[in-house]
C-alpha cells in the first residue's frame, strides 16, 4: 500500500497544477504560454500516476506501452483513415507528432483507460463486463467535456467545426477495449490518486466550459 503521506502529496500536486492552469487558460495574457505547458503538464500527471502505482514492474510497463501504441495506432487510423472518430486533425497545443499524431495523445489515452480502470476497482463492481462499460460510459462524458476546451485551444479540430456522433461513440468502443486489455493484466487494487487525477479532469474541464 502506498503511504498516506505520499498520497497526501500526490492529490496536492494534481489539484495546484490544474488550479494554476485554469488560472492560465482565464487570463487571455497568459494563455499562449500556457498551451506551451500541456504537453508537460501532461508528462507531470503521468510521473504522478506512476509513481503511485503499487509494484511498478514489468508487468505494467508492457501494459502502458499496449495502451500507448494502440492509442497512437487509433489515433492515426481516425485522422488518415477517418475510420474512427470522425474527420479532425491535430493542432499544435499536445506538441511533437509523428505522421500528424501527438505522441502525447498516447499518454493521454494511457492516464485515463488507467485512471478509470482503477476507479472501477476501487467501485469492487463483481462483473468485469460492468466494469469495463461503466468505465467507458465515463470517459465518454469526459470526452463530451473536452471537445468545445479542445477546439477552442487547439487541441484537435473537426471538420465543418462540428463533433459527430461517431466520435463519442468510437470513444466508447475504443475506451471498452482498452479497459478490456487493464482488466486482462489483474492488477492489485491501486491507491486512490488516479481517480481523483480523473475527478479533479472533470472539474478542470466543465469550468473551462465557460471559456470555450
Amino acid at each position: 500500500m502506498m503511504p498516506p503521506r505520499k498520497i497526501a502529496v500526490s492529490v496536492a500536486i494534481i489539484i495546484l497544477f490544474h488550479v494554476v492552469g485554469l488560472v492560465g487558460f482565464f487570463i487571455p495574457a497568459l494563455t499562449p504560454l500556457f498551451l506551451k505547458l500541456v504537453p508537460f503538464h501532461l508528462l507531470l500527471m503521468l510521473l504522478v500516476i506512476l509513481a503511485n502505482h503499487y509494484r511498478l514492474n514489468n508487468r505494467f510497463w508492457t501494459f502502458g506501452l499496449i495502451i500507448f501504441c494502440l492509442g497512437i495506432i487509433a489515433e492515426w487510423i481516425g485522422v488518415h483513415k477517418n475510420w474512427l472518430f470522425g474527420r479532425y486533425h491535430y493542432g499544435a497545443t499536445l506538441g511533437i507528432k509523428v505522421d500528424d499524431i501527438p505522441l502525447m495523445i498516447g499518454v493521454n489515452w494511457l492516464m485515463l483507460v488507467y485512471a478509470a480502470g482503477v476507479l472501477m476497482q476501487r467501485f469492487r463492481l463483481k462483473s468485469m463486463l460492468a466494469r469495463i462499460l461503466t468505465g467507458a460510459v465515463i470517459l465518454v462524458l469526459l470526452d463530451a467535456l473536452i471537445e468545445p476546451v479542445a477546439v477552442k485551444f487547439d487541441y484537435w479540430t473537426w471538420f465543418n467545426n462540428t463533433v459527430p456522433l461517431k466520435n463519442y461513440l468510437c470513444w466508447f468502443g475504443v475506451s471498452a477495449a482498452f479497459l478490456f486489455v487493464f482488466e486482462s493484466f489483474k492488477f492489485k487494487t491501486q491507491s486512490i490518486v488516479a481517480p481523483i487525477l480523473l475527478l479533479v479532469q472533470f472539474i478542470f474541464f466543465a469550468l473551462l466550459q465557460i471559456q470555450a
